[in-house]
Parts: C-alpha cells; sequence; structure tokens
C-alpha cells in the first residue's frame, strides 16, 4: 500500500505505524487486492485529507464515516468527490445549508478540496471501502487509526472546531478536550435525516468561533 502522507502527520502518527494493529491494517489491504477486489478511494488518495490539510493547519474538523463506493466517488476527502462525478445528496444538502446560513449561492462543485486547502481536515473514520459494499473496511483497524487522529488534534492543537454530524460522528466526541476546542452536533445531512441537518447554522458558527481567536474564517463558497 502507497502510505503517502504529508510530513507533519508522519511525525505526529509515527506511533502508529508501528503498532501491530496498523501492520494487520496494511496486510488486509494488500490481501484485498491479492484476492481481485478493488479498493477505493485508490491507494494515493487514501491519506489525502492529510496531505492537503497539515496539522499544524487544522482549524476544522469534519469527521465521514466512511468513503463513497460508487466508481470513481472516493477521493480520499469525506463529503467530497472529484469534479467530473455529480455531488451525492448528502453533500447537495451541505450545500443547501451553506446557501441558507450564508445567504450565497453554491456553484454545485463537489471537489473541497478548496476547503481542505484552508484547514477543514476532511476526515472519514474508515479511509477505505471495497466497490458497492458501505463500510466494507470498518473493522480493519481504520478507526483505531482516526481515533489516534482525533485524539492528537485534541491533545496538540488548540480551538480547533469539530463538525459531528450524525449518530456516528457524535460517538468520537468523548475523544476531544472540550475545554480546549470546540465541538458542534447536528443531524447527519442524508437524505434519510429527513432534513434535520438544515437549520444548523454550522458553517456561519464555524465562522465566528474562529474568528473570536484571531484565526482566518473558511471561505466555504464553492
Amino acid at each position: 500500500m502507497d502510505i503517502k502522507i504529508e510530513q507533519s502527520w508522519k511525525n505526529a502518527l509515527a506511533g502508529e505505524f508501528e503498532k501491530p494493529y496498523f501492520a494487520a491494517l496494511v496486510r488486509f489491504l494488500h490481501q484485498e487486492r491479492a484476492e481481485g477486489h478493488r479498493i477505493y478511494p485508490p491507494g494515493s488518495m487514501i491519506f489525502k485529507a492529510f496531505e492537503l490539510t497539515p496539522v499544524q493547519d487544522v482549524k476544522v474538523v469534519i469527521l465521514g464515516q466512511d468513503p463513497y463506493h460508487g466508481p470513481g466517488q472516493a477521493m480520499g476527502l469525506s463529503f467530497s468527490v472529484p469534479e467530473n462525478v455529480p455531488a451525492p445528496p448528502s453533500l447537495k444538502n451541505i450545500f443547501k445549508e451553506i446557501e441558507t446560513d450564508l445567504g450565497v449561492k453554491m456553484s454545485g462543485y463537489p471537489n473541497l478540496e478548496k476547503w481542505a486547502r484552508q484547514g477543514v481536515l476532511l476526515l472519514n473514520a474508515v479511509l477505505t471501502v471495497r466497490p458497492g459494499e458501505a463500510a466494507s473496511h470498518s473493522r480493519i483497524g481504520w478507526q483505531e487509526f482516526t481515533d489516534a487522529v482525533i485524539k492528537y488534534i485534541s491533545d496538540n492543537c488548540s480551538g480547533v472546531v469539530f463538525l459531528l454530524w450524525g449518530n456516528f460522528a457524535r460517538t468520537k466526541r468523548e475523544l476531544i478536550d472540550t475545554s480546549r476546542h470546540y465541538v458542534l452536533e447536528a443531524a447527519h445531512p442524508s437524505p434519510l435525516a429527513r432534513g434535520a441537518f438544515f437549520g444548523c447554522r454550522h458553517f456561519s458558527r464555524t465562522n465566528s468561533l474562529l474568528q473570536a481567536q484571531g484565526k482566518t474564517p473558511i471561505d466555504w463558497v464553492l
């Protein structure tokens, strides 16, 4: 597996890469490929979120569950798809909320790299998946790794805004030191939540929290 990870994260997580669970995870992914299974996203994109948002730049964390499992969708950033792929329903709802919250017009451009480059860590709890099989890699060790990522941010950064959408994301709250950071919770943007995500105003609230600390707000408009 191509462990392409940005240097600050490589340093921060060096201990995780040496643990038995991570070696087992890598062996599992090699075995999947040896058995003819495809893996999403492509190997070079598995750690894309880390590549675009170095540790020292993290201002916001948006936590997803696992990658999209449709062809060409997964690109290593939670909720994001490449520009030549239609925005999935959850992302469309995120854009609707931004429009209402900020009084702006979104283009529908579904690649969220612009957010990542501004300090929004678009982190899935599970970093790989089999095509067409949601949560198929949810028990191979990724959550131990991404829990360590969340804990590292909690312990070593300050004033980060964590956006936890849906019941799964909320389970990660216990990893976050809320005396050092901000946690905003809402329903998941999926249509299955029947619109409960709308009205959370997380995008304006996030920027208010960042500005109160003297940090540059996020330009959410795509």
